[in-house]
């Protein structure tokens, strides 16, 4: 179904990606890994704790452990131990007691309370078990305690399928006790660029012939994703080298990804080879830049075909690739962050597209955001992805936006979070 506001014959983002997204199996492959290998990975299967995080009431901070009753202003109280973490004290706390407690100290028997160091006033006595002290201000029962499982209890689910694992994480699952987790394999994803005009840096360029930017790219926004990459390099506009190329990749790749070769008026050398192999679907989204694009299956991967220009590539790959990525890896994905801010240049824009202008964003001194496009918007200026650190998202419907308006932004680290 085309959108009202749509040019005729073109399909609008949001149909393109549900439509996309639909034809993907998650990956069935799992495997457990160590601990200290599986940050950046995705999480197979949920995660239960075993145990309770604090295993049992310990102190929040350097203080005295006691009786919060005995606690009188001005009452001496007989310190009877020192409690480190990890050497809990094995007696129970009297009446008219208490115990010199450090941080992370388990809180010994008979104690509801741990009054901070510096509300308390230390009576001398040259022995440190006959050491006493006073209190400077009485405590509420439980104060400065951290309660057996405030944290996390016996049971708590605490991950679940498909979270990309962090730092934080990691570190969270090893506070549980666990050694390794279950993840989805990697997946693994095979590029490469179509056209006789394509050379690679370092090689000289004869007349019509261009340095090939969109591998260089696609390699480094997909390493940072965080994929099994296999660089075919730059394949000739030859149907033999074509078909023996996909076919190849088809072998050894989840998802087999090309720049070029997708738009009306390109050789067909492509969608020749393509269909066939497998099925694929040629599309006229309706954005800007990035309206040529196809998806599609062949006999053992998926399929992605970006336009051959460097910013349609990489816009398409950030609103269709990445997205349809996070899925067969088996991560649950969520929308990129979208934020307002005021333009302070103004926009030439047509209704009929959504536009993916590349602009560069700061907050001001009273904490608006605001945002300038990168000058040049041409789908062939990659130096306008280079200057810029967010996408300004400009609806299908919208015209030109002339400066003080609110526009939405697209953050760049948002998509690859």
């Amino acid at each position: 179904m085309v959108d009202c506001c749509s040019a005729p014959g073109l399909t609008p983002l949001d149909t393109a990606l549900e439509h996309l997204l639909a034809g993907i199996t998650v990956s069935d492959r799992i495997q457990d890994v160590p601990l200290n290998q599986a940050c950046g990975l995705i999480l197979a299967k949920n995660v239960a704790s075993d145990l309770n995080i604090p295993p049992a009431d310990n102190s929040a901070m350097d203080g005295y452990a006691l009786r919060s009753a005995d606690a009188i202003e001005g009452t001496p109280l007989k310190q009877v131990a020192k409690v480190f973490a990890g050497h809990p004290y094995g007696g129970e706390i009297q009446a008219g007691e208490c115990a010199r407690i450090m941080t992370g100290g388990q809180i010994p028997a008979g104690c509801d309370a741990v009054v901070m160091q510096e509300n308390v006033t230390v009576i001398e006595s040259g022995q440190a078990t006959e050491e006493q002290i006073t209190v400077n201000q009485s405590p509420r029962v439980g104060e400065n305690i951290r309660r057996a499982g405030e944290d996390i209890k016996v049971g708590q689910e605490i991950l679940t399928t498909g979270r990309r694992l962090t730092p934080a994480d990691i570190g969270l699952l090893a506070s549980l006790g666990c050694h390794q987790v279950s993840v989805f394999e990697t997946i693994t994803v095979a590029i490469m660029s179509t056209g006789d005009e394509l050379k690679h840096p370092g090689e000289p360029l004869a007349e019509g012939q261009f340095y090939e930017s969109n591998g260089y790219t696609v390699s480094a926004l997909l390493n940072k994703f965080g994929v099994k990459l296999i660089n075919f390099g730059i394949i000739p506009d030859d149907l033999d080298a074509l078909r023996k190329a996909f076919t190849e990749a088809d072998q050894i790749a989840d998802v087999v990804i090309t720049s070029g070769g997708v738009s009306v008026g390109e050789a067909d050398y492509t969608k020749t080879v393509l269909e066939e192999l497998g099925r694929v679907d040629f599309w006229k989204l309706a954005i800007k830049p990035g309206k040529p694009f196809a998806f599609g299956q062949l006999p053992n991967s998926y399929f992605i075909g970006l336009p051959g220009n460097p910013v349609s590539a990489l816009v398409t790959l950030h609103q269709l690739g990445i997205p349809m990525l996070r899925k067969l890896s088996g991560e649950v994905s969520r929308p990129a962050l979208r934020l307002p801010a005021i333009v302070t240049d103004s926009i030439k824009k047509s209704p009929g597209r959504t536009d993916f202008q590349r602009g560069v964003y700061s907050m001001a001194e009273d904490g608006q955001l605001m945002v300038s496009n990168t000058g040049a918007q041409g789908s062939g200026i990659l130096r306008s992805m280079s200057l810029a650190n967010c996408y300004i998202v400009l609806e299908q419907s919208r015209g030109r936006v002339e400066v003080g308006e609110t526009v939405i932004i697209e953050p760049f680290d948002s998509l690859m979070s």
